[in-house]
């Protein structure tokens, strides 16, 4: 009887440990997880910001005739370009629609890494790699005159929807909005859904909204 006691007692001190290494490694899971996709953020957030400077730095150099004149010639591909693509709206109006978009062209510089499928026609942005993705969306917003409260949302297929609270007759809106996700081989296009009654005098802000997409891992 006593050794049975004994057994028992064995067999639920073992259910505790396991019970408490199983707890323990859930924790641990999760938190992993977690700082993983923190750094993807972080990682994401700061090469968007580097890239985006650069291509304010190409707006600001003079168009000139023939080829373009930079010293050392025009910046070579690297692997962030070729991994990177940015977009821009073609109209200021919002309506329920879908978003037409452009790419931006400086000389031989364009906005869409090679390693993207960009279908104008089809407003479609396609990679052509799978992995994880960092995207994000610049939306700025202005009244033009006696603008009434409207709500205005951007959904990126079915990744992530921008969405801006727009104040009567306010100054300026932005809003910025991003996700990581995982791309296949699918593309990416940008629907824009506007309050019932519509966003009549309000107006985009170019080149101030757009679109980026960079390849993480």
């Amino acid at each position: 009887m006593g050794q049975q006691s004994k057994d028992v007692e064995s067999l639920q001190e073992s259910g505790r440990r396991r019970g408490s290494c199983l707890d323990i490694f859930l924790v641990v899971s999760v938190l992993s997880l977690f700082v993983t996709l923190a750094a993807l953020t972080a990682g994401g957030l700061m090469v968007v910001m580097e890239l985006r400077s650069d291509l304010k730095t190409m707006r600001k150099i003079p168009e000139v005739a023939g080829p373009l004149k930079l010293e050392g010639g025009p910046p070579s591909p690297t692997n962030k370009t070729q991994n990177y693509a940015y977009l821009e709206p073609t109209s200021v109006k919002l309506r329920n629609s879908t978003m037409s978009w452009a790419h931006v062209n400086h000389g031989t510089w364009t906005s869409v890494g090679r390693n993207f499928e960009f279908d104008q026609r089809q407003h479609s942005l396609k990679p052509k790699q799978e992995g994880n993705y960092f995207m994000y969306v610049d939306l700025s917003i202005e009244c033009v005159f006696q603008c009434k409260t409207g709500l205005l949302r951007v959904s990126i297929g079915d990744k992530f929807t921008c969405e801006v609270e727009l104040p009567a007759n306010s100054a300026p809106v932005s809003r910025k909005c991003w996700t990581v996700s995982w791309l296949g081989d699918e593309k990416l296009s940008a629907q824009m859904t506007v309050s019932e009654g519509g966003l009549e005098n309000w107006k985009l802000v170019l080149p101030k909204s757009g679109f980026g997409v960079f390849l993480v891992d």
